[in-house]
């Protein structure tokens, strides 16, 4: 079914919402429970629409998947003999289809999946996966839009150098070294609280694996399958910082439970010098602000650089601010789609190549829009809690894949927020 919000206007935001395990981590779990026969588990899962995906997928590949949102649990059960072709219909629905790639070529010796889909935000190509399993031995091409790697004799370690720190190509090297041959040293690798996750649920399994969270990871191959492990999912930093700007968009006070405030360090501050009182707790993290927002110029960067993801967010806080601020997008080009939807509610926003320059209005103006990715869905519902009268939001299956009841949460703090058929043509597929 075809959603949108409906969301009333003029709202403030107050109250505490808790944060489940981190959409960019689990879906990269999920596969990595491939690398060991039998059953592994993993909890704070969250309830989002790219979890049912994933366990899709990977049921066509001859597992058994169950998800039990209440809980917040899903069990992986894999078998002696696993399936290596991934279809486009499953796998055009996320991204994070690809990270079955380093798996099922380390596990299969081959692995056929489809060139994956997910968020409309621009080009994200995988020449730095194929070069790194290239590096380790295998064959990669693509054929009738399909990534066909084999490695019939398996793979060996290689010193693999990323032109780039991606957070895909990063993964999927990792996860096909641990069992390859001799030593995998990957330079200029990604450094996301998600890789340290995904590296320590690998050690758990008995793989051999230095340096996460570090430019340089080292991984030693180990013989035989890895063994499943009963695993908590790293908090998600950025539904903890929409959390967090929310709260600035709204002039609101929001307690994030389960936020990891080391994880989000400089938006944070940025928050902060937008002149939002943060406090830190044993539990999570608080977020007040009382007046219109300051205007802050932000770049985005690799982490720990401030998170392409929380991108739109600093956007809807810079439109209401007093004063004019640049925000820099360095990762995906086309993720200013959102910036053009927002001048939909009366936001003074121009872009130009990189750059959007920004210049704060008093108030915003409900209007409908069309969300065209995760981000981009969430913040212009929260704009729309700022702007005076009726905003609606369609393609709303965009958050649901990266947002645990977006609405509900929202109407815990305070909201008027609806989900409600959408009888307009669904813009984004």
């Amino acid at each position: 079914m075809v959603e949108r919000f409906r969301i009333a206007g003029e709202a403030r935001l107050a109250g505490s919402v808790e944060v489940a395990g981190a959409k960019n981590s689990v879906l990269k779990l999920m596969a990595v429970a491939l690398l060991a026969e039998g059953t592994t588990t993993l909890r704070q899962v969250p309830a989002i629409l790219d979890v049912t995906f994933m366990a899709q997928l990977l049921d066509t590949l001859g597992c058994s998947v169950k998800v039990d949102s209440d809980a917040g649990t899903a069990t992986v059960a894999v078998p002696g003999e696993i399936g290596h072709h991934c279809d486009y219909e499953l796998v055009r629905k996320l991204r994070a289809s690809i990270s079955v790639l380093g798996p099922l070529l380390a596990r299969c010796g081959q692995a056929e999946v489809a060139l994956p889909g997910g968020d409309n935000i621009g080009s994200r190509g995988l020449n730095m996966h194929v070069a790194g399993l290239e590096a380790m031995g295998a064959k990669v091409h693509i054929e009738h839009g399909f990534v066909i790697a084999e490695a019939p004799h398996g793979l060996h370690g290689a010193e693999v150098w990323l032109d780039f720190p991606s957070v895909g190509a990063t993964e999927t090297i990792m996860m096909a070294a641990v069992l390859a041959k001799g030593t995998t040293v990957i330079e200029n690798a990604a450094r996301e609280p998600e890789i340290q996750d995904i590296a320590a649920m690998l050690v758990e399994m008995g793989a051999q694996i230095e340096g996460a969270g570090t430019p340089r990871i080292e991984v030693t191959g180990v013989t035989g399958l890895l063994e499943p492990v009963d695993h908590t999912v790293v908090p998600d930093r950025i539904v903890a910082g929409s959390w967090a700007f929310a709260a600035a968009v709204t002039k609101g006070d929001v307690t994030v439970l389960n936020g990891h405030a080391e994880h989000l360090e400089l938006p944070l501050d940025k928050l902060h010098k937008a002149g939002a009182e943060i406090t830190v707790l044993d539990n999570g993290f608080r977020v007040v602000m009382n007046d219109r927002p300051k205007p802050v110029d932000v770049v985005t960067l690799p982490y720990p650089g401030f998170p392409t993801d929380l991108q739109a967010f600093v956007i809807a806080m810079n439109a209401l601010s007093d004063g004019a601020a640049m925000v820099t997008e360095n990762l995906f080009e086309g993720r200013f789609t959102f910036a053009q939807e927002l001048t939909r509610l009366g936001a003074h926003v121009q872009t130009d190549g990189h750059h959007a320059v920004v210049r704060g209005v008093p108030r915003l103006s409900g209007a409908p829009v069309v969300a065209s990715d995760i981000r981009a869905g969430a913040a212009l519902v929260i704009a729309g809690l700022a702007a005076e009268g009726e905003t609606l939001v369609s393609a709303a299956h965009h958050v649901h894949r990266g947002y645990t009841d977006f609405a509900g949460n929202l109407r815990r703090l305070g909201a008027d927020v609806t989900v409600e058929p959408d009888d307009a043509e669904l813009y984004w597929n």
